[in-house]
């Protein structure tokens, strides 16, 4: 389990194969949200934010952007044509040593289970 501090969270995540059937808009003609996102999503603090970053051309944006909605699925940011290569996060280290970055990697199409809490002190 992850053990954050009580600052407001940026999330970054993936799309397809972490929240959604990877490809499943291709293959199934349509989106299917992965058991367990639902539910992590309803967990996170409004203010947070989320970034949420996905492969996919910019011509299937609207279809996605509706999708989310409809699953109750928030975010602020939304970018695509994101290359299909690794994403690297670089941030710094508080004076504290409080860890400013972290990266979870999850088997594709897999429950989603990020689980995570907040330390009451910094």
């Amino acid at each position: 389990m992850l053990e954050f501090s009580t600052l407001s969270k940026t999330w970054i995540l993936d799309v397809d194969g972490t929240l959604v059937k990877h490809n499943g808009y291709k293959i199934d003609g349509y989106d299917t949200l992965l058991d367990g996102v639902k539910e992590f999503f309803e967990k996170l603090p409004q203010e947070d934010k989320v970034v949420l970053l996905t492969a996919r051309r910019e011509e299937y944006l609207e279809d996605l952007k509706k999708f989310l909605k409809e699953n109750g699925i928030r975010y602020d940011y939304l970018l695509t044509d994101m290359p299909m290569g690794e994403r690297i996060l670089v941030n710094d280290r508080k004076p504290s040593g409080l860890d400013m970055a972290f990266a979870v990697n999850k088997d594709r199409d897999e429950f989603f289970d990020v689980e995570y809490k907040i330390n009451e002190v910094l």
